[in-house]
C-alpha cells in the first residue's frame, strides 16, 4: 500500500512537533509518525522547560514562529527567572510544567493544524533513489512517498533501559523502541554513535516529609516565554518545589555499590552527558563535596509523582531505595518509577550540513537527540530549523541558516555540524561568544524578521515588533537629550541610591549607565517619561546600561562576518593545497566547511592552516576569473 505526502516527520517528541508544525504551517502536506500518539511532546525526564541558556533557545524558537514557548505558557505550574543577580546576558527563564497538560496541549495544536496528519506507527526503512529521499516504509510494510523527510527519533533508536544488571529493550517511559531504522541508516553509509542518558526515580509525594526541605517559590512577576503573551495573561496560582541535599550516608551507599553500577561495570557502552551526570558520577568525580543539591519537583497538578532532580541513576533497585531514603525528607519515600539509564543510537552530527540536511541524502533532515544533543529545548530548536529548511527545499528556496552572532540556535547547530560531539551536547551560555547580544529578552528583535520572511510570523506580530523597536529608539533618543541638574530632588534620589552627586548637568542616559541606577529608578526625576510597555522599558535600560560592551561585541561580530562571507567552493580538493597540515586536510575534507569562518572553528584546523587556506582561495578565484575571460 502506498500513500503520498510532501513531507514525512519521524518522531513526535519536541523536535518532531516543531518540524511538523513548521512544515504544515508553510502549507506542506505533512504526515507525523509516532510510536504512540499518547507520547506526543512527552517529557520523559525533567518536568520543566527552559533554564540556563535553554530558556534562550525557547524564546528564540518562539521568535521564529515555533510552538514550545506558547505551550509552556499554557501549562506551567511554576515560573522563575534564573540568574537575576547577574547580568542580563545570563538571565534565563525556567518553568515547571504539568507534564500531562503539556503533552495534551501540544497534541491539540497538532490535531487542529491544517496540512498535518498524525499516524501511529514505526518507520523501519528510508527509501532513497539516486541519493535523494523518496519515502519511508513502516513496520506494517506500508510505503509513504515524500519529497523530504525529517528524522526526530530522540532516544528511541535501538534503545535499551538499564537498571542495575537488568536491561530492557525499551524506549523512555517503557514505550516501544525503534529497532529497525538504525540498520536502514547504516545501509545508507551514515555513521552512528551510541550515547547514553538517564533519569531519576519518581517518588510518591504523599510519602515525603517536606518539613525537612527548603521550599522553592516561583516569581510573583511572571515573564512569558512567548512574545505573544504578557505577564498579565499568565497570572495564576503556582506550586512549590523543594530543595534538599544528599549527605555522607548517601555517598557511602553509592560508593559501596559501585561494583553493581552498570556505569562502572562496563555494562553500559554508550557515552553519557558530562554536564548532566548521574549521582554515581557526581560522587566519584566530586569526591571532595560532602553533599549535592536535590530538587523535588511536581510532575503535574493531578498526580502525586515527584521528580527527584539531581539524582539520576542506573543503580539496582534495592540500592536506589536505600540511596533515596538516606536523603532528608525522603526517609519513608516510596518509589513509583525506578531511575534508569537509557542507551540509544544517534547520528554523528558531522554528517549534517548547517541546514540540518544530511550530506549523503538530499531531502533527508535530522533534528534533536537523533543528532547527539540532549534536552527538550535543543531538540525543539533543531526541529524548527529542520522543518523550515525541509519546506524551503520543496519551495525551491535557499535554506535558513542562523549564524553564531544571531542566536543560540546558531551556536547549537554550528557546534554540532562543525565541531561534532562525542557526548550528548548540552547548550550553555559559555558556548556563545556574543552572549551579551544574544540575550533572552531580545530574541524577537534578532529573529522575528526571519520568521516573518519564512512565513511563520503573522503580519500583525511583525508590525508589533517594528513598533516596539521604534519606541525603544525614540525613548533612548529622548533620554540622551534630557538632562538632570543638581536640584534638591536629584540630590535626594542619588543619595538614596548611594550614587555620586552631580556638579553639572548630565543626561538621563548617562545616569542610567551607573551600576546603582536604572531606568525605573530615575522615574522620580523624569516627569516627561512616556507610559511605555514593560518590554520596551527593559530594552531601553539594558541598551543604555551596557552600551559600551554591546558596541564592542558588535565590532567582534563584524570581524566574524568577514570570515563567514569568504565562501569555500564545494569542489576544492584540500589535498592539493600545499602547506596544509595532514590533520587539517583530513578534517576539512570530511566536514566540507561552507566558509572560512566555519573552517576556522573545526577542531584540528589551526590559525596557520586558515592563513594557508586564505592565500589558496585568493589564487583560486584569480584563476577562475581568468578562465571565465
Amino acid at each position: 500500500m502506498e500513500h503520498n505526502f510532501d513531507a514525512v516527520v519521524v518522531g513526535a517528541g519536541h523536535a518532531g512537533c516543531e518540524a511538523a508544525l513548521a512544515l504544515a504551517r508553510l502549507s506542506i502536506n505533512t504526515i507525523l509518525f509516532t510510536v504512540s500518539v499518547d507520547s506526543i511532546a512527552l517529557m520523559p525526564c525533567n518536568p520543566n522547560i527552559g533554564g540556563t541558556s535553554k530558556g534562550h533557545l525557547v524564546r528564540e524558537v518562539d521568535a521564529l514562529g515555533g510552538e514550545m514557548g506558547k505551550n509552556i505558557d499554557r501549562t506551567f505550574i511554576q515560573s522563575k527567572m534564573l540568574n537575576q543577580s547577574k547580568g542580563p546576558a545570563v538571565h534565563s527563564l525556567r518553568a515547571q510544567a504539568d507534564k500531562g497538560a503539556y503533552t495534551q496541549a501540544m497534541r491539540e495544536v497538532l490535531e487542529e493544524t491544517e496540512h498535518l496528519v498524525i499516524r501511529q506507527g514505526e518507520v523501519t526503512e528510508l527509501l532513497v533513489e539516486g541519493g535523494r529521499i523518496t519515502g519511508v516504509r513502516t513496520y506494517t510494510d506500508a510505503v509513504y512517498r515524500c519529497q523530504v523527510c525529517v528524522l526526530c527519533t530522540g532516544t528511541y533508536l535501538n534503545a535499551r533501559c538499564i537498571t542495575g544488571n537488568v536491561s530492557v529493550n525499551s524506549g523512555p517511559n517503557g514505550l516501544q523502541p525503534a529497532n529497525h531504522l538504525s540498520s536502514s541508516l547504516e545501509r545508507l553509509g551514515i555513521d552512528l554513535r551510541r550515547f547514553k542518558t538517564g533519569t531519576p526515580a519518581r517518588i510518591d509525594g504523599s510519602t515525603i516529609d517536606y518539613n525537612k526541605m527548603e521550599p522553592q517559590y516561583g516569581d510573583k512577576h511572571i515573564v512569558p516565554f512567548s512574545f505573544t503573551n504578557t505577564s498579565e495573561d499568565l497570572q495564576r496560582e503556582q506550586v512549590k518545589c523543594w530543595l534538599t541535599y544528599t549527605n555522607e550516608e548517601t555517598h557511602d551507599i553509592i560508593r559501596e555499590n559501585l561494583d553493581r553500577s552498570p556505569l562502572y561495570s562496563g555494562y553500559i557502552k554508550g557515552t553519557g552527558p558530562r554536564y548532566c551526570p548521574s549521582i554515581e558520577d557526581k560522587v566519584v568525580r566530586f569526591s571532595d563535596k560532602n553533599r549535592h543539591q536535590v530538587f523535588i519537583e511536581p510532575e503535574g497538578l493531578y498526580t502525586n509523582e515527584m521528580y527527584i532532580g539531581g539524582m539520576s541513576s542506573s543503580l539496582p533497585e534495592d540500592v536506589q531505595e536505600k540511596m533515596y531514603r538516606s536523603v532528608p525528607g525522603l526517609e519513608n519515600a516510596r518509589i513509583v518509577r525506578n531511575a534508569y539509564a537509557i542507551e540509544y543510537d544517534c547520528i554523528n552530527s558531522l554528517e549534517l550540513l548547517p541546514s540540518l540536511e544530511l550530506k549523503k541524502v538530499k531531502g533527508l533532515y535530522s533534528a534533536g537527540q537523533t543528532n547527539g544533543s540532549s534536552g527538550y529545548e535543543e531538540a525543539a530548536a533543531q526541529g524548527l530549523i529542520a522543518g523550515i529548511n525541509a519546506a524551503r527545499r520543496i519551495q525551491g528556496k535557499d535554506p535558513v541558516i542562523i549564524d553564531r552572532s544571531q542566536g543560540y540556535i546558531g551556536v547549537l547547530i554550528d557546534d554540532l555540524v562543525t565541531k561534532g560531539t562525542n557526548e550528548p551536547y548540552r547548550m550553555m551560555t559559555s558556548r556563545a561568544e556574543y552572549r551579551l547580544l544574544l540575550r533572552q529578552d531580545n530574541a524577537d528583535e534578532r529573529l522575528t524578521q526571519i520568521g516573518y520572511q519564512v512565513g511563520l510570523i503573522s503580519e500583525e506580530r511583525y508590525l508589533h515588533l517594528k513598533e516596539k523597536l521604534h519606541m525603544i529608539r525614540r525613548e533612548i533618543h529622548r533620554l540622551e537629550h534630557t538632562f538632570a541638574g543638581s536640584s534638591q530632588e536629584v540630590r535626594k534620589l542619588l543619595e538614596a541610591h548611594h550614587s555620586t552627586a552631580l556638579n553639572s548637568g548630565i543626561s538621563l542616559a548617562e545616569l542610567i549607565k551607573r551600576p546603582e541606577l536604572s531606568y525605573e529608578i530615575l522615574g522620580g526625576i523624569d516627569p516627561e517619561r512616556p507610559d511605555l510597555p514593560e518590554e520596551v522599558r527593559e530594552e531601553v535600560n539594558i541598551n543604555l546600561k551596557y552600551e559600551g560592551y554591546i558596541r564592542r561585541q558588535m565590532k567582534q561580530v563584524e570581524q566574524f562576518h568577514k570570515l563567514e562571507k569568504k565562501k569555500i567552493p564545494g569542489e576544492i580538493d584540500y589535498s592539493d593545497i600545499k602547506s596544509l597540515r595532514l590533520e587539517a586536510i583530513q578534517k576539512l575534507t570530511d566536514i566540507r566547511p561552507e566558509s572560512v569562518g566555519q573552517a576556522a572553528r573545526i577542531s584540528g584546523v589551526s590559525p596557520s592552516d586558515i592563513s594557508v587556506l586564505l592565500i589558496y582561495l585568493e589564487q583560486y578565484r584569480k584563476e577562475q576569473a581568468k578562465g571565465e575571460r
